[in-house]
């Protein structure tokens, strides 16, 4: 996705334009106002006069609101303009909003033409970056002030319906306006363009449910500050923190959204444009990075994800009982069965990854009611690993897609065809085995069998857990280990080979903590190492591998997300000065991005392109990404919940200087931390 394409935002109802406002969309410009995972509008584009705008500045604020100061003509004309005219927009009530204000700047009466070309091809969000026909009838009807356009499909229907609060000419392509101002006048109008998803009946679908009604920009902006009121504060010497901070408050809240089966709480969509929507991974691992500012989205996150867990065999959806979703869609393409997300399943790590958020948002909280009422999930997941996880009988989770039509073939983090390969190039045979599926699993036991000593009641399940936790991390070392590399593999192939390539998951194993403590510093060696540091972060996949690209997105890119859990692993195991690199490499990264982190960026050395390199298809705002500084805060500060405490042992690198976490939540109440790397300046 272009970077430079502005946007409102509303948990997953979004706009995305060109720098002047208008929408144009094309497969290479997913650009359009989208709602309920379809694209309402695809055309929005402006003129005065005859002659497109020219964005002068853009103002933006917090993703609630967009203000465009705009001229007519070329940039040429800017010196000399008699005109201008400002767009501000906003997500208000569910609906876009969109304000014209025109200025005549000119000493003598002028009669101006607004015109606003509209259309919309009512994509799936699933299909804008391909070419795609509508299978279904699309249709426009002029109404007083406003026009409604329309797309049918046997019984599946929406509409989009655009007003204006000005007298206007309506006609099938758009709206015209005829406007007479005095000099130094101005003239203003306000569009509203609503989104419905019809049933049969006319009615839309989501007015039947129990739902809030979607709140207006200024209950947003209102809420925006409530949210950043009750976060914790954060100071630093380095002002590249507190801005990454802060950005990713903001963009985090900005991200947050009921689904449609609990509105009165909130979760993280995965991330804008591609994914903003339920998802297991995304969602469970944002939250689990967010507990130390937000722990009430774990609470949501555990909640859904639990309402929609698999309960029966669906090949089509790669379903299985226990078994952890891995998005929900609601388009066209789902409704019809040509994709399988109503909801899809095939992730195999989402499942694992729900017992290790359930557990720590206990020790966070101390929410013993959450863990007691989603006791029979998390059995389930934990049933999941054993059953259906362990395909092959040999104490591995693995993944094989069932949907070999629509499904994903590799089912961990890494998704992509190629990111699952030996270090010469050849790709395995499935079923595969990842190392981190191990870890997670690892880890779930533990925390499973913690749960139902304390929380449960049953010791004898808890007993069992730990002892196969215990013979799975004895199994894993003996069968993932490269002896003559010092690293774990990234997986065992269909059989029971090692896949030696030097990747990013082994990272992933110090957070679960299934690496046997003598094994850890020839890891922690390899992750801070030069073929997989970068100097700006570790790699997807180290350099000297027959498929490293540093631009491929699991081959070679760098993820802020990825270094954060490892860097929580790495300070897990004691080895706080390399966590202290990555964290201000990845922090560093942010500078370039104005204090966004990117989901993911290019893995080239830092020596030779002296400034990251951004992905123009990465989701911006990324969930993972966005909850990244949580977690990296989290690992310089050393905090951990123990009880009633919240334990903390700092270890900050000097260029961060002086470190305030003040107001951090839990069920201690609020504590503040203090950490400082000036010491580190004396030596």
């Amino acid at each position: 996705m272009n970077q430079n394409l502005v946007r409102v935002l509303d948990g997953n109802v979004f706009v995305l334009s060109d720098d002047n406002g208008d929408i144009e969309a094309t497969v290479a410009n997913p650009v359009g106002f989208f709602d309920f995972d379809t694209r309402f509008l695809s055309v929005w584009r402006l003129t005065l006069n005859g002659e497109r705008l020219t964005s002068l500045s853009i103002a933006e604020r917090d993703h609630l609101q967009m203000r465009f100061f705009l001229v007519p003509g070329a940039p040429t004309h800017y010196v000399d303009a008699k005109s201008s005219l400002i767009r501000e927009r906003a997500i208000t009530g569910g609906a876009f909003e969109e304000r014209l204000t025109l200025f005549n700047h000119h000493h003598v009466p002028e009669e101006f033409t607004v015109r606003l070309d509209v259309g919309s091809d009512f994509a799936p969000i699933l299909g804008v970056a391909t070419e795609r026909t509508p299978p279904g009838r699309l249709y426009r009807q002029v109404e007083e002030r406003g026009l409604r356009l329309g797309y049918q499909r046997e019984r599946f229907q929406r509409e989009t319906v655009v007003t204006s609060s000005a007298p206007v000419r309506v006609d099938e392509r758009g709206l015209t306006w005829t406007v007479r101002l005095t000099p130094k006048e101005a003239w203003t109008t306000t569009l509203r363009v609503r989104s419905f998803v019809l049933r049969p009946d006319g009615i839309d679908v989501r007015d039947r449910l129990e739902r809030r009604p979607r709140a207006s920009a200024e209950e947003r902006q209102d809420d925006l500050n409530a949210w950043l009121s009750r976060t914790p504060q954060l100071t630093c010497d380095w002002e590249a923190l507190t801005e990454a901070y802060r950005h990713s408050l903001v963009d985090l809240a900005a991200l947050r959204y009921s689904p449609l089966t609990l509105p009165d709480q909130v979760m993280p969509a995965a991330g804008l444009p591609w994914a903003a929507t339920i998802t297991g991974r995304d969602s469970i691992l944002t939250s689990f990075m967010a507990l130390p500012v937000a722990p009430e989205l774990a609470s949501a996150t555990v909640r859904m994800l639990g309402i929609d867990q698999g309960s029966v065999l669906d090949d089509f959806r790669d379903e299985e009982p226990g078994k952890i979703l891995r998005e929900f869609r609601y388009g066209e393409m789902v409704a019809f069965e040509e994709r399988p997300q109503s909801p899809y399943y095939g992730t195999a790590d989402a499942t694992p990854l729900y017992v290790i958020l359930l557990d720590e948002y206990e020790r966070w909280s101390g929410d013993v009611g959450l863990v007691r009422e989603f006791e029979d999930e998390a059995r389930a997941a934990l049933r999941w690993i054993d059953e259906y996880g362990d395909l092959l009988g040999d104490g591995y989770v693995r993944y094989l897609w069932r949907n070999e039509r629509s499904g994903v073939a590799n089912q961990g983090w890494k998704d992509s065809p190629e990111a699952i390969c030996y270090a010469d190039g050849r790709l395995p045979g499935p079923p595969l085995a990842t190392c981190e599926l191990q870890g997670y699993a690892y880890d779930a036991k533990l925390r499973g069998a913690r749960m139902a000593r304390e929380f449960w009641g049953d010791p004898a399940y808890a007993d069992r857990l730990e002892r196969e936790a215990a013979a799975l991390r004895e199994r894993f070392d003996r069968d993932f280990w490269i002896a003559d590399g010092g690293y774990y593999a990234l997986a065992l192939d269909g059989d029971g080979g090692q896949v030696d390539a030097l990747a990013s998951n082994m990272g992933h194993l110090l957070w679960s903590g299934i690496v046997p403590p003598e094994r850890a510093a020839e890891v922690a060696a390899h992750l801070v190492g030069p073929r997989l540091f970068s100097g700006w972060g570790i790699r997807s996949l180290a350099a000297g591998q027959e498929r490293y690209n540093p631009l491929g997105y699991h081959v070679g890119a760098v993820w802020p997300f990825d270094n954060a859990l490892i860097t929580w692993g790495l300070r897990r195991y004691g080895f706080a000065e390399e966590a202290g690199r990555i964290a201000e490499a990845i922090v560093d990264v942010s500078r370039f991005f104005h204090g966004r982190l990117p989901e993911a960026f290019a893995g080239y050395d830092r020596a030779l392109t002296e400034y990251p390199v951004g992905f123009p298809t990465a989701n911006s705002p990324q969930a993972m990404a966005t909850a990244a500084p949580f977690l990296l805060l989290r690992a310089l500060l050393g905090l951990e919940a123990a009880g009633e405490h919240l334990l903390m042992a700092p270890r900050v690198p000097a260029r961060f200087g002086r470190v305030e976490l003040l107001d951090v939540p839990g069920r201690w109440g609020r504590r503040d931390v203090i950490g400082s790397g000036l010491a580190h300046l004396a030596r």
